[in-house]
């Protein structure tokens, strides 16, 4: 009897535990006593969406691109009403793309939000564009409801595995009281470090009022009932409770201090002393040159100051103005192997330097980048660096000025490498005077182009080889006038990146160069140019081939399959969607000059403008590749 009594009381002791553990994880994983100290506003008619506006207003957020859901209603709802003016595409890729665009050109992180499921598979490239750009983009998706998670709610799927990969931090927020902490924390590692996108998973359960949500819940039970129903309603309530508890209590929305590397005062010296006793030095800079804090009419001043000849890459592009005399634009490999001091300020030793091949193993190399892995890209094959800084590039080159005063660069240098420059320059325009197989030149449409463009204008490239010749030829008119895809090549993104310019840029005209081919994926943003009147003026080279490919793959394999397109009537399609459309094909340089100032007057006035130019071929670009 008594050790059936003892065993009783062992079995009830471990029972006990059990209840205790099982009530006091209940209590830990729905926070009951928290929601004791903050029970529910059920009355309450607010919204997460409200508190997500907040935040983005007070982080300085003007535009909000998008693509609308019913998940993300209650954001872009609040967020028109709080006066950030809410963009809406055609495409979820174009919201980011545009929201990429903002960033690189207004310093602020360019916002998107998108619906759950396809919405967000739709942002896929152009996340891992801004990325491989170092943009500071935040995404914002909707998502199934928490509860509904795994359940087969529509358009639910694990997004979380797909942006981790792609994104600097992802977040999905499961409680309405995290929103503000969640997107602060975002936005602040979005500009931390090395710039890229962040990801916030908003769910629908946290984005709508509580009475709202409840009745979605309370549907899918089947409302009261016996024992298991009342299991089941306490158990929604006590979810619920936890989503809604302290949802709207005041919170600080401000900005969190944002990181950022910089060069130590010894690497900064050393740099000095390297520099100093260059002869022949050259500087290479990339996209992270344009970064804050460092406003780019500064870094051109130091560059100025400092007077050694720059290459200028992706968004560095058209830093030193149009006709700067440091600026070289021709023959760069030459020049590298000449010299004897590099800095790579930005400038990547990828694809583009030939992964490192280009420069001489007789040269100093100062590399200068925020992202460790891109700083010493490839040192373990083809180059090393003498001093690498991981730090802002922009913020070392002004404190190299301040330690160079009266450095200057050899004069005879600078002469030679200008001379290749006109010389490249005079067979350019050679090579735009000749007459194509049909049509009009490619090179001499650009040259017009070139010479009808005002100063305020921006340059969006989205293409292949007519946009690849287009870098030969166009000169963006100062800082932040150039915007292409970067390292990723993508195509598409001159929708988008048109629309983020013209938002940022209102007075400027913004000028698309497209090849016929990356047109196809943002044509329909013409109606988006339409409805939140922001005009830009298109200029396609129509070849009616996918030609970048072509000039390899004919060659290569003996064949243009899949290359071919057709001339279509792009200025003819574009007038259905609000647009103006104009065709050139067999006119003279004259009457290029004044279509294109015709193309400029109506931009000016409201009207988005697509100049379909049909060109011909040339052998400009023979030998490029596209791999």
């Amino acid at each position: 009897m008594a050790s059936i009594l003892l065993a009783l009381w062992v079995v009830g002791g471990i029972l006990l535990s059990i209840l205790v553990a099982a009530i006091l994880f209940i209590a830990w994983k729905y926070n009951l006593i928290y929601q004791y100290l903050h029970p529910v506003d059920k009355d309450s008619k607010r919204n997460g969406g409200e508190l997500v506006a907040e935040v983005l207003k007070s982080h300085g957020i003007k535009f909000l691109f998008t693509l609308c859901g019913g998940h993300i209603s209650p954001v872009n709802v609040a967020a028109d009403k709080l006066g950030i003016r809410v963009v809406d595409t055609r495409h979820e890729a174009t919201a980011v793309f545009a929201a990429d665009a903002v960033a690189r050109l207004s310093g602020v992180v360019g916002a998107a939000i998108v619906t759950a499921g396809p919405g967000l598979t739709n942002t896929i490239t152009a996340v891992k564009n801004a990325q491989m750009a170092e943009s500071p983009v935040l995404l914002m998706g909707g998502a199934a409801g928490t509860l509904l998670k795994g359940r087969g709610a529509l358009q639910d799927i694990d997004q979380m595995v797909l942006f981790k990969p792609l994104c600097k931090i992802c977040i999905s927020v499961t409680k309405i009281r995290d929103i503000v902490p969640s997107l602060r924390r975002a936005l602040a590692v979005a500009q931390s470090g090395t710039p890229g996108p962040v990801f916030v998973e908003l769910p629908i359960d946290i984005m709508y009022s509580y009475e709202l949500v409840m009745k979605s819940l309370v549907g899918t039970t089947g409302g009261k009932g016996g024992l298991v129903a009342k299991i089941v309603n306490w158990y929604i309530m006590t979810f619920m409770n936890n989503i809604f508890s302290g949802a709207f209590e005041k919170r600080d929305v401000t900005p969190l201090p944002v990181q950022q590397p910089l060069a130590t005062k010894d690497q900064v010296q050393q740099g000095v002393e390297l520099l100093s006793r260059a002869k022949k030095p050259v500087i290479l800079l990339g996209s992270q040159a344009t970064l804050p804090p460092v406003p780019a009419q500064k870094l051109r001043e130091s560059l100025e100051a400092i007077g050694v000849p720059c290459f200028l890459g992706g968004m560095a592009r058209g830093l030193l103005g149009r006709k700067s005399p440091l600026h070289i634009r021709q023959r760069r490999r030459d020049a590298l192997k000449e010299a004897d001091v590099v800095i790579l300020a930005g400038a990547v030793c990828d694809f583009r330097l030939n992964y490192g091949r280009s420069l001489s193993r007789r040269s100093k190399i100062i590399a200068v980048n925020r992202n460790p892995s891109q700083l010493y890209k490839n040192s373990d094959m083809f180059w090393k660096p003498t001093l690498a800084v991981e730090g802002d590039p922009a913020s070392f080159l002004v404190e190299l000025q301040k330690g160079l005063q009266g450095y200057t660069c050899d004069e005879e240098w600078l002469k030679t490498l200008r001379a290749r420059d006109e010389e490249k320059e005079a067979a350019n325009i050679v090579k735009a005077g000749e007459k194509a197989d049909r049509y009009l030149n490619p090179l001499s449409v650009l040259y017009q182009v070139e010479e009808v463009m005002e100063e305020n204008s921006i340059i969006v490239a989205d293409g292949g080889d007519f946009v690849g010749s287009a870098s030969y030829i166009l000169r963006p008119r100062g800082p932040l006038k150039w915007l292409d895809p970067g390292a990723f090549g993508t195509l598409g993104v001159g929708g988008g990146f048109a629309l983020g310019a013209k938002l940022c840029c209102p007075d400027a005209n913004v000028w698309i160069v497209y090849g016929d081919g990356s047109l196809g994926y943002s044509f329909m943003e013409f109606d988006t140019y339409t409805r939140h009147n922001t005009p830009v003026i298109a200029v396609i080279g129509n070849d009616a081939c996918w030609t970048q490919i072509a000039r390899e793959q004919e060659p290569i394999l003996g064949s243009r399959v899949s290359c071919e397109l057709a001339f279509c009537d792009y200025h003819s399609a574009v007038e259905g969607i609000g647009g103006v459309g104009m065709k050139l094909s067999e006119e003279s340089k004259d009457e290029i000059q004044a279509k294109l100032r015709e193309a400029q007057k109506l931009s000016q006035s409201g009207k988005s403008v697509l100049v379909n130019c049909l060109i011909g071929r040339t052998d400009f670009r023979n030998g490029s590749i596209s791999v």
